[in-house]
């Protein structure tokens, strides 16, 4: 019997030139999966082809019948139709062309450009070998001061950013890509199960954060079948690889593996798997890690590339003992918490120093900020419990009392409205500026801003300071007073 199968289908090259194998016949379909009989050849996670059009992936291989996961033309599969299978897995174009683009998981434009050329790369694709792996020693700068000099990141580190919905985790995200420079990190930022007026948000900030073109979108929203939903990461990996493997740096961001869990479960009910606990497949901690695991640094002998991850997952009421927030905080390298009540506060970005940690980043900080920021954690968490006896009135020493006016200021400095990136030697200014007490007795909103009206003056009136510090090298002799000089603060209180 003929073919009927297309071959092209919205973008996607389906590459028929006869079938892979014997065809089979859709027994029941519903809800983004469909159960074929006859495909005894086909192999875990190919592509078939339905003769409606329709595109899916053979998930579950049973004796008797295919589970097929649908992902494209799901409401166009009925029951007797004919499957073929396709002898391939599900793949997407990868190479630096795809910067500036957005795309869906099997690479297919979601814009208003051509369908992209190149290379065709698996999505599922294995970890790079133990061996081939690096220590993480190359700070990732993310432009973000409280990250930066506090949680910092390496290049290859897989750091989570975890919170309760809308307390800015995609906000700081975007952030951290748009401090990226085009050229030496390349990003890849997926979105998974958000609706596409999100995705489009996100495409219009980084348009206007001049991002855009250094980064590709990989996008799968609310309205794709749960298996599109459920390839979205894997694609974003794949896309971050091929940046890697030609020995440069990637960033890739998936906002969220909350979503990206629930869609793993409703695939695995649908297809009868048994479920565990809070109804995930007992598997769900092991698709994470295995995602996850493609984040890493790769030796010399290997290429010497890196990609690094962040991971975003949504939480209830703080909870972080949760099923799936417990599961990627073992998996990952430390987290990024964002607190609730600092984000109704106004502390933006609302990330909670005491609660988060970077288990590696701390290696790859420069040195010059790594002395600048050496006390800041404790610092902070010292303030904050002497904040709150000055709060009950209790009398305090001179020494205390000005131990809460400098961490007030702290605070103040490190609120950080969103796409203002701080350099390196900008933040080394901020924090020796607070911990030399050259801000002492100045309202915190005014130190703050002649801080910062000083930091801005930094590259130009002392380039070779600026290069310095940025470098990673220590204060020269008569450092501390060159970047004294920079500030001009108002009048004490």
């Amino acid at each position: 019997m003929a073919s009927a199968f297309p071959g092209h289908l919205g973008g996607l090259d389906l590459g028929l030139g006869g079938a892979f194998g014997p065809r089979g016949a859709v027994a029941e379909v519903g809800d983004g999966v469909a159960r074929v009989v006859g495909l005894a050849g086909v192999g875990a996670e190919e592509l078939v082809a339905f003769d409606s059009g329709a595109l899916g992936m053979a998930y579950e291989l049973e004796p008797e019948r295919t589970g097929v996961v649908l992902l494209e033309g799901a409401d166009r599969v009925c029951a007797g139709e004919g499957v073929a299978p396709l002898g391939r897995l599900p793949s997407l174009p990868v190479g630096a062309d795809l910067l500036g683009r957005v795309l869906d998981p099997l690479g297919r434009p979601l814009d208003d450009r051509p369908d992209p050329a190149g290379e065709r790369r698996a999505v599922f694709r294995e970890a790079p070998h133990l061996t081939q792996r690096a220590p993480v020693e190359r700070p990732l700068l993310t432009g973000v001061m409280v990250i930066d000099a506090a949680i910092p990141i390496g290049r290859g580190q897989r750091q989570l950013f975890v919170g309760d919905r809308n307390v800015g985790k995609t906000s700081l995200a975007l952030d951290v890509v748009a401090a990226q420079r085009p050229g030496d990190v390349a990003c890849v930022y997926v979105v998974v199960g958000q609706p596409m007026s999100r995705v489009l948000s996100i495409r219009e900030s980084l348009q206007k954060s001049g991002a855009m073109g250094n980064t590709v979108v990989i996008a799968s929203d609310s309205a794709d079948p749960p298996g599109l939903q459920y390839l979205a990461p894997y694609a974003g990996a794949t896309a971050a690889e091929w940046f890697r493997d030609q020995g440069r740096d990637a960033l890739v961001v998936y906002d969220d593996l909350t979503k990206h869990a629930d869609a793993y479960r409703e695939l695995a009910l649908l297809l009868g798997r048994p479920p565990g606990r809070e109804a995930f497949p007992g598997d769900i901690f092991y698709i994470h890690a295995q995602l996850l695991e493609r984040a890493t640094a790769l030796d010399a002998r290997a290429g010497g590339g890196s990609v690094t991850a962040l991971p975003l997952v949504e939480t209830t009421e703080s909870d972080i003992s949760a099923y799936i927030p417990t599961n990627l905080i073992s998996i990952t390298d430390g987290q990024v918490y964002l607190d609730t009540a600092l984000f109704e506060r106004n502390r933006r970005p609302a990330v909670d120093v005491g609660r988060s940690v970077s288990r590696v980043g701390g290696a790859a900080q420069p040195s010059s900020m790594r002395a600048a920021a050496r006390n800041l954690r404790i610092t902070l968490s010292q303030f904050e419990a002497l904040e709150a006896l000055t709060r009950v009135g209790l009398d305090v020493d001179p020494a205390t009392r000005q131990a809460v006016e400098r961490g007030r200021i702290l605070r103040e400095v490190l609120r950080q409205p969103r796409f203002t990136v701080r350099t390196v030697s900008q933040q080394i200014l901020a924090l020796t500026a607070v911990g030399e007490g050259w801000l002492d007795g100045v309202a915190p909103v005014e130190a703050a801003q002649a801080l910062w009206a000083g930091a801005e003056r930094l590259g130009s009136e002392q380039p070779e300071l600026a290069a310095a510090l940025e470098a990673g090298t220590s204060l020269p002799a008569g450092g501390k007073e060159r970047l004294r000089a920079l500030l001009q603060l108002p009048g004490s209180k």
